[in-house]
């Protein structure tokens, strides 16, 4: 555990909420716990009935963002590694949302593009975010939705926001 020495960790009980103090924000935290949890709440019902989880959902969802992106391409994006990538996306090529092509210069190279299958699938996981979103914009001004794509961004790494 962070800040824990080999001397034994004390036990007492607490029984007082953390508060917000030395610049923690703990209901900002909670409030994107939260609307984590509900924004991908949906999505997962809809994936669990085809036996797929939350790592299908984001590569179908990039590879219908950028059709014919590399598999190099979405492992950046995705930041994860060959491996655990591979499962999830045979399971999607086998169950017919994803087709691999070999790249035209470089066969070894793999382009992935989505089938009308797939395309169905991204439409219907998004849909219920996109009514998520926009139920939660009700009554704000366009300044309000810029403000939070704003802040969402400054939520990622800055590697990442370099190249957006």
């Amino acid at each position: 555990m962070p800040g824990q020495t080999n001397e034994k960790v004390k036990s007492e009980l607490l029984s007082t909420p953390l508060q917000n103090t030395g610049g923690i924000d703990f209901e900002i935290i909670e409030l994107l716990f939260f609307a984590y949890r509900d924004f991908v709440s949906d999505p997962d019902a809809i994936l669990a009935t085809g036996g797929f989880g939350r790592a299908h959902h984001r590569v179908v969802h990039f590879v219908n963002r950028e059709p014919g992106m590399t598999v190099a391409d979405l492992l950046e994006t995705l930041k994860i590694t060959k491996q655990s990538l591979a499962r999830v996306l045979k399971q999607l090529i086998d169950s017919g949302y994803i087709h691999q092509v070999a790249g035209p210069e470089d066969r070894r190279q793999r382009k992935l593009y989505p089938t009308q299958a797939g395309r169905d699938l991204a439409l219907a996981l998004a849909e219920p975010q996109s009514r998520r979103i926009e139920k939660a914009f009700e009554g704000n001004s366009t300044m309000a939705r810029e403000s939070v794509k704003s802040f969402l961004r400054g939520m990622q790494d800055r590697q990442r926001n370099e190249t957006d």
